[in-house]
């Protein structure tokens, strides 16, 4: 098992103003791990993703949300968490709504709500959702460029 070098989390106001915060943050550090300019913007569009649906979602007609970002930077892999206290959701409720989509589906036959997980899935090497008093996203994106256990699939944990 890698162990963890360092931690680092930043709370921001659930506004979309702060999400070009979080993906200069998110810059620097994947930049100063050596990830390549693809696998910076790759993180950049799949993080801005998860946060943007935290600002849309989560804290509909809602001022005072927050969005809270941590990254778990280890040898060889950096795993992104946002997390929000929003209004939760039924993640496979919704996903089953979706269009089906695969990794081969032409984007224009993805739905508008389905193109932010599809992009998280495409982008990142793992990703997890947990709803439980909001919503929890885990991605993780190894700095090696061959994805590892690569499973194409978003897995929604509910915890106890």
């Amino acid at each position: 098992m890698k162990q963890l070098v360092d931690y680092i989390e930043m709370r921001v106001p659930a506004k979309s103003e702060y999400v070009a915060v979080i993906r200069l943050t998110l810059s620097g550090i994947a930049n100063r791990m050596g990830y390549e300019y693809d696998a910076i913007e790759d993180l950049k569009i799949a993080v801005s993703e998860a946060c943007t649906n935290a600002v849309q979602h989560a804290y509909k007609n809602v001022e005072d949300g927050n969005i809270v970002v941590g990254f778990a930077i280890y040898e060889g892999k950096l795993e992104v968490m946002i997390a929000d206290n929003g209004k939760s959701f039924d993640f496979e409720k919704t996903k089953s709504e979706l269009s089906p989509y695969s990794e081969s589906s032409p984007i224009d036959d993805l739905s508008e709500g389905g193109l932010g997980i599809y992009l998280m899935e495409t982008l990142m090497d793992e990703v997890r959702v947990l709803n439980n008093a909001g919503v929890t996203v885990f991605m993780v994106k190894y700095l090696s460029e061959e994805r590892v256990n690569h499973d194409p699939t978003i897995s929604s944990y509910k915890a106890n």
